[in-house]
């Protein structure tokens, strides 16, 4: 590639969780309107174990992808940034703990971002924008949306859509899975108290505030793309476009308002045009949930698991995070792109969860509250999930918190 080519994704992989629980199941167990799981649009919701954190599902993300280059390539990581809404520390980034345990080299650039889910977005423009001022030739970072849902929204709508997972991002020039646009961005954002984590045992905020306020950045970030780029069109510009997914249902109503505000058409049209340019980026979500600042990115792997790419398509992506901000951007896909995907094998690794009980779901949930932030000792004894635990981690090689001593956070490998 030439060292003048723009950086975007080289390459991405998620961790999707190992267990899972059908969403009708939580619904009924809840006592919930079973009339608003439609409205959800999911089928399941994958579910971290309480020996798994936001730093596990970081390096779990991650280690195929580092483990795929060689070892000269991996000395050219010079930069590690980790986005979420689930740090473990006021002052230490969750990307300590992934440069150590993935064992990439100390001269590099290390830290966290966040805006709510807008985090992965902020930290993969960020990572854009370093290595794309970077004189060293063939200079990379590592890329990482991770988060961990608590168990807050217990007995709420929201309960359902709560997914466990990450996404993880190689970027430099060798972009095939997203050439990102120079400069094509479009950025609408304000002060609302939509959604919020105010506490590591609280999750609170008002679900109608937080949808209206993601219809207003959705339209307003797109109008700001569109005066920056002068010939954008809706319809013609953009083979697919990927959302920022707390749940399908919301992406639905979302490209249905945005499609009449910029490009209106018949009811049926929109309907055909929905299930050819955007439906093929649900898939993931609605198996797995919401992943917070990793659910632009499960998105687009989604999107290229599921479509053919014979040649460079252009994609826009609209990322939104509570609180709030937003961004719509554009970029290209390729078949190549496509291919390194696929090689990830997505798809396999949700249908390979282990499907959990209601009672063996409750038992998950009341430990999960231990591995939050501010939790100063405590060892991760995986005995009263001990089958759960031989059914999705055991003998993997997967990352397992262990124990914390002190505050500090020690893992292994399960």
């Amino acid at each position: 590639m030439s060292a003048q080519a723009p950086p975007g994704i080289e390459a991405i992989n998620a961790y999707v969780g190992r267990a899972y629980l059908p969403v009708d199941e939580l619904f009924e167990a809840r006592g919930l309107d079973q009339q608003r799981s439609g409205n959800l649009m999911m089928t399941a919701k994958s579910i971290n174990l309480p020996c798994e954190d936001p730093v596990t599902n970081a390096v779990n993300a991650a280690r195929p992808l580092i483990d795929g280059l060689p070892v000269a390539d991996r000395d050219q990581i010079e930069l590690i940034v980790v986005g979420t809404e689930s740090g473990l520390d006021f002052g230490k980034p969750i990307s300590t703990y992934v440069q150590e345990y993935l064992g990439l080299g100390r001269r590099c650039r290390s830290f966290e971002v966040k805006h709510a889910c807008y985090g992965g977005t902020a930290a993969l423009q960020t990572a854009v924008a370093i290595v794309g001022t970077s004189p060293v030739p063939g200079a990379r970072a590592l890329v990482i949306a991770t988060d961990a849902a608590s168990v807050a929204a217990r007995n709420t709508y929201w309960e359902p859509s709560q997914g466990a997972g990450a996404v993880a991002m190689l970027v430099g020039r060798d972009a095939e899975v997203l050439r990102i646009d120079p400069g094509a961005s479009g950025y609408h954002s304000f002060e609302v108290m939509d959604t919020l984590r105010p506490r590591p045992d609280l999750e609170a905020g008002d679900s109608d505030l937080s949808l209206l306020s993601y219809l207003e950045c959705l339209d307003q970030s797109y109008r700001a793309y569109c005066a920056r780029v002068r010939s954008a069109d809706l319809v013609r510009s953009f083979d697919h476009l990927v959302f920022h997914t707390p749940f399908a249902g919301m992406v639905t109503g979302a490209f249905r308002r945005l499609r009449r505000q910029h490009s209106p058409a018949s009811p049926a049209e929109i309907d055909a045009d929905f299930a050819v340019r955007v439906a093929s980026c649900l898939t993931y979500t609605q198996q797995v949930g919401n992943v917070y600042s990793a659910s632009l990115y499960l998105a687009l792997c989604s999107l290229l698991d599921g479509v053919e790419v014979a040649g460079p398509r252009r994609i826009g992506m609209f990322s939104y995070g509570s609180g709030c901000g937003s961004e719509f951007y554009s970029g290209v896909v390729t078949p190549a792109g496509k291919a390194r995907v696929a090689r990830q094998g997505i798809a396999a690794a949700i249908a390979d969860r282990h499907r959990l009980s209601i009672p063996e779901y409750e038992l998950l949930s009341d430990l999960s509250l231990d591995r939050m932030s501010g939790v100063r000792d405590h060892g991760y004894d995986v005995t009263p999930y001990q089958q759960v635990y031989a059914h999705t981690l055991a003998g993997r090689g997967l990352l397992v918190l262990d124990r914390v001593e002190n505050f500090h956070r020690e893992y292994r490998w399960s």
